[in-house]
């Protein structure tokens, strides 16, 4: 069973990741987020930042109907991301291997070519690096 603190250590192990300071975590590379906590809207209320939920860049709409109709236990979506190439994973439905191969891909398809070198061919590695952060940016998010 995966958790927040799983997210954390796999993302910041990956090269040239910052964490957005954030109610949950938010993980960006080249300013394109490739991870980040579900911001749970609900009628009425405000929204809700859930660190047991995971939303995660998957690509392209094929890929994302292949996870929610192959797994639905594991991944979902809601209308508000209807049309954007993100799915929502449930943390303690995967373990940390699963965690990490999908962490890793969502990387990879957000980051820009001449910096996936720095990963290709290398292990990732064991130990994340001292933690980066930055702040907010002022545009508005719209997932």
């Amino acid at each position: 069973m995966a958790d927040a603190d799983d997210v954390r250590h796999l993302a910041l192990a990956l090269p040239h990741v910052v964490e957005i300071d954030s109610e949950g975590f938010d993980f960006r590379v080249a300013d394109k987020g490739f991870v980040w906590s579900y911001p749970e809207r609900r009628p009425g209320t405000s929204r809700l930042i859930r660190t047991d939920v995971a939303v995660l860049y998957v690509g392209d709409e094929a890929e994302k109907q292949a996870l929610l109709l192959g797994e639905p236990e594991v991944f979902f979506s809601t209308p508000a991301y209807e049309g954007l190439p993100l799915v929502m994973l449930r943390l303690a439905q995967v373990d940390v291997d699963r965690l990490t191969e999908l962490v890793t891909d969502a990387w990879r398809m957000r980051v820009p070519g001449s910096l996936l070198d720095d990963l290709d061919g290398t292990p990732v590695p064991a130990e994340a690096p001292s933690r980066h952060r930055a702040e907010a940016p002022s545009r508005p998010r719209s997932t």
